[in-house]
């Protein structure tokens, strides 16, 4: 059975849904924000953190990778169990909220998608696009 890393999932569990719950008084709704949203990304930060000092050893890494795959069934059990009625009825600020929450994560796909990338090798895709750019330019004859 794969225990390790359950600690940091445990950690990260904890405090999004402290934070969630901070969200939900801080915009008036009776109900946890994103609190299980803010754990993922907190759970992918300080793994990635770990891994990057060299302080995470292997077992503990594949124990995360275990719990991080066992996690998206019960985020969409969790999400299921969430009374969406009484969100709307807390105001529009919950709208607001899931609604900046999708227009955000959607600006933020092609910054994470750069993460970890060397800078050089964007300038070597800019440059190979823009010669397959030149590569399939038509010479147009004057007056077409």
């Amino acid at each position: 059975m794969v225990v390790y890393g359950v600690a940091l999932l445990a950690a990260c569990m904890l405090a999004g849904l402290v934070v969630g719950d901070l969200l939900g008084i801080l915009i008036g709704v009776k109900a946890n924000v994103g609190g299980v949203g803010i754990a993922m990304l907190l759970l992918i930060l300080f793994s990635d953190h770990l891994k990057r000092t060299l302080r995470m050893n292997a077992l503990a890494e594949q124990g995360i990778l275990f719990w991080s795959a066992m996690y998206i069934p019960i985020v969409v059990a969790m999400a299921a169990q969430q009374d969406v009625v009484a969100a709307v009825k807390g105001g529009p600020a919950a709208l607001l909220a899931g609604v900046l929450a999708v227009v955000l994560s959607f600006a933020l796909v092609p910054v994470i998608a750069r993460i970890g990338q060397p800078a050089d090798s964007r300038d070597d895709r800019r440059s190979d696009l823009s010669q397959a750019d030149a590569a399939c330019a038509v010479p147009l004859k004057s007056g077409e």
